[in-house]
């Protein structure tokens, strides 16, 4: 799996791969995405930033987008919970999608694997990782502990009033 910073030429894809996301999630009665989040704007801002990428498979297909967000993030700053490092010095993984014309072929676990590989080996100025995901959103909390991230707290109303979120980290 190969990381591709993106660009505003990629921004109809990125929107369509997080739109089928949204489809995915409520297809399993998932009620995460299916609002105004994440939107045009915010999608916008992740590729101005330089922090939008697309996970590009062996065989050059492009088949899922994420968000790599320099810390901080001030969607944590209402935390309920303690971080296992109490630092500024993280990145955030948001809007984590693979399309569903790629799903069950493994590339959730090697894209996020390949964004921790990387920010082990060229973030010397990272201390840890966070993530979050909805509370009923089973199969993203599954993969993110299988890869070694401790839940730490949640986040609540943060995304949409009434909604929680789980909060995860890993040191680097």
């Amino acid at each position: 799996m190969q990381l591709r910073k993106a660009t505003m030429a990629d921004f109809d894809q990125i929107i369509a791969i997080l739109k089928d996301g949204a489809n995915q999630l409520a297809e399993h009665g998932v009620n995460q995405w299916q609002g105004d989040y994440p939107s045009k704007g915010q999608i916008n801002e992740d590729i101005e930033n330089g922090w939008a990428f697309l996970a590009v498979s062996e065989d050059k297909e492009t088949v899922g987008a994420i968000a790599i967000v320099d810390g901080p993030d001030h969607v944590y700053d209402h935390l309920d919970g303690k971080w296992l490092s109490n630092t500024d010095k993280y990145v955030v993984i948001h809007r984590v999608a693979i399309h569903s014309q790629h799903s069950g072929k493994g590339y959730a676990t090697k894209l996020l694997q390949a964004v921790i590989n990387d920010i082990k080996v060229n973030r010397d100025d990272i201390d840890s990782i966070r993530i979050d995901t909805h509370e009923d959103n089973k199969a993203m909390q599954h993969l993110i502990a299988k890869m070694g991230f401790t839940k730490v707290g949640l986040l609540h109303g943060v995304y949409r009033p009434n909604e929680t979120s789980y909060v995860y980290e890993l040191k680097k």
